[in-house]
């Protein structure tokens, strides 16, 4: 009997260990085995809630337990391991298992921590002197299976720096067979894949154009696309840049040697990453891809943004600055009648007669109407951005307007949608920052009834988390009739500020369960009224607003 039971607890323990393993390598995945965004995740309530929980807390008792009363404790951690790997089961079954996205690296990491795992669990029955001592072990590598696996992940890390290199060596060589290749980059902290997309379909109306794919920004990405995709025909290559360290930037325009540059916005995102905003200014603030520029090349700077503005007067080349308002500095395009509807923006562009004396042909006021169907007001701006390259580039405002007619909603990354029970739904669920919050609630308020926001607490801002998190409860109150905060972080922050700004306490509430948040949003509005989804992926809510129960 006391054998059989130890058969079952070590099937069980296999099995909810495969669980765990998968999760904490999706983890990893997720945080692109970088050191310090995987670190800052245990910092956010949720990263905390893995081991500061009651099911972590009681395994850690069972253990002290175990040399005290054996037997008992076996038969509660049995019933742990038994409920554990049902609820994977189940969770397999309903296909909502954290697993991460299977890639060759992926799938070497957990066949190494599952090797790992049947080596220990051998080792343990062939040579533990008795059940005691196995059932003690098994507990003992559970509780400490997130320092394992991440000690596999650590451990095999530079042989996949080594190989991430040689990749990179193959792009950086592959691209010299180019030269004729117009490069153009585009970083920031935020609106750099709106950007890249309204250029990329603006200037593909007149040459042959590659773009890095959807947000596809690291150096390895980048370089994927250059050995699978680039070929003879191209003309221009889009390339949109991240970076979560100083020098990130620099490692990627060394690849493709950028003759442009296109610097979009920059704020506190991922300053926790960075360290500093020093560092965070030198790579998606720009200063690294200013410095990686050809003496003939060009940079392009968001006039709107006050980091832009100050690396636009650093600038010792060819330099031009776009702005939404007009007057800002020497701006070299400006917008006038700007329309912002539901399902689209407007506006026409205007270039002034000083700005291009160093091109004859281009020393001309000029200006044309706009129109691209995106949503929000920032993408007013974040057209201008490409509108400004795409002229650097030879294109003319009557080309430009007629290529911007190509440009789609989910380019801009946010949707809108006719929901359940007839609700207007705003996806902008792809990432957040908080200029991004700020603009898309500035979109809200166009829409008539009420207006709904359901968002996480933001990530990654270090030290100016409270604050900038304060500043969005104010924003919210100013445009929403309610709230849902789906994370706990600084939940209190946009709380008070929301209820600093006159916004009722109990219109302000906490909610994480998909069901729950739906059931809250259809008891409170009807139809014609407006739900912004806003940052995170929460699928099953986005499914239930969609009007999709299947």
């Amino acid at each position: 009997m006391v054998f059989s039971l130890l058969y079952i607890i070590i099937l069980l323990w296999f099995i909810r260990t495969i669980k765990f393993v998968l999760f904490w390598i999706y983890l990893w995945q997720l945080k692109n085995y970088h050191v310090g965004r995987f670190v800052d995740h245990f910092r956010t309530h949720k990263g905390r809630k893995i081991f500061f929980n009651s099911l972590f807390i009681v395994k850690l008792v069972l253990l002290v337990l175990l040399f005290i009363h054996y037997d008992a404790s076996f038969y509660i951690l049995l019933l742990v391991y038994a409920a554990e790997s049902f609820i994977f089961i189940a969770n397999i079954l309903k296909r909502t298992v954290k697993v991460p996205k299977f890639t060759s690296k992926t799938v070497f990491l957990g066949t190494m921590a599952f090797l790992d795992v049947t080596l220990y669990l051998y080792f343990l029955y062939s040579y533990a002197a008795n059940p005691f001592w196995i059932v003690i072990l098994m507990l003992a590598y559970d509780i400490l299976i997130p320092v394992i696996v991440s000690l596999i992940v650590l451990f095999f890390q530079p042989f996949f720096v080594a190989a991430r290199n040689r990749i990179l060596q193959k792009a950086a060589k592959k691209m010299t067979q180019f030269p004729g290749l117009k490069v153009i980059a585009i970083t920031g902290s935020y609106g750099k894949t709106s950007t890249k997309e309204f250029l990329t379909t603006i200037l593909s109306s007149k040459f042959k154009v590659l773009a890095t794919p959807d947000h596809n920004n690291s150096e390895i990405g980048i370089a994927q696309t250059i050995l699978r995709d680039l070929k003879p025909e191209h003309e221009i290559f889009v390339v949109e840049m991240g970076a979560y360290n100083k020098g990130g930037i620099k490692l990627l325009c060394d690849i493709v040697e950028p003759e442009m540059g296109v610097v979009t916005g920059v704020n506190e995102q991922h300053l926790a990453t960075f360290g500093s905003l020093e560092n965070l200014l030198s790579a998606e603030g720009g200063r690294e891809l200013l410095a990686s520029l050809p003496p003939h090349g060009t940079i392009i700077v968001n006039g709107d943004n006050e980091y832009c503005l100050d690396l636009y007067k650093t600038a010792a080349i060819k330099k031009r600055l776009y702005a939404v308002k007009k007057n800002v500095l020497d701006s070299h395009i400006w917008t006038e009648d700007v329309t912002v509807n539901t399902d689209s923006i407007s506006f026409i562009a205007v270039s002034g007669q000083a700005n291009f004396i160093d091109d004859p042909n281009k020393s001309k006021k000029e200006m044309a109407h706009f129109a691209a169907s995106v949503l929000g007001r920032q993408q007013v701006q974040n057209l201008l951005g490409a509108i400004l390259a795409a002229r650097e580039l030879g294109m003319n405002f009557g080309e430009i307007s007629n290529a911007c007619g190509a440009i789609t909603q989910a380019q801009a990354g946010m949707t809108l949608k006719k929901g359940a029970y007839g609700l207007e739904v705003i996806d902008a669920t792809y990432s957040s920052n908080s200029d991004g919050v700020a603009a898309d609630l500035d979109y809200l308020k166009i829409f008539p009834g009420k207006c709904v926001i359901v968002m996480p607490c933001l990530i990654e801002l270090g030290n100016k988390s409270s604050q900038v998190h304060y500043q969005i409860g104010k924003k919210i109150a100013e445009v929403c009739d309610l709230a849902i905060i789906t994370t706990k972080d600084q939940f209190e922050q946009i709380k008070k500020g929301a209820i600093e700004n006159g916004m009722a306490a109990d219109k302000v509430i906490f909610s994480e369960k998909p069901k729950e948040i739906f059931s809250t949003i259809t008891t409170s509005c009807k139809q014609g009224d407006t739900v912004l989804i806003e940052g995170g992926r929460p699928k099953e809510l986005i499914r239930l607003l969609h009007g999709k129960y299947a």
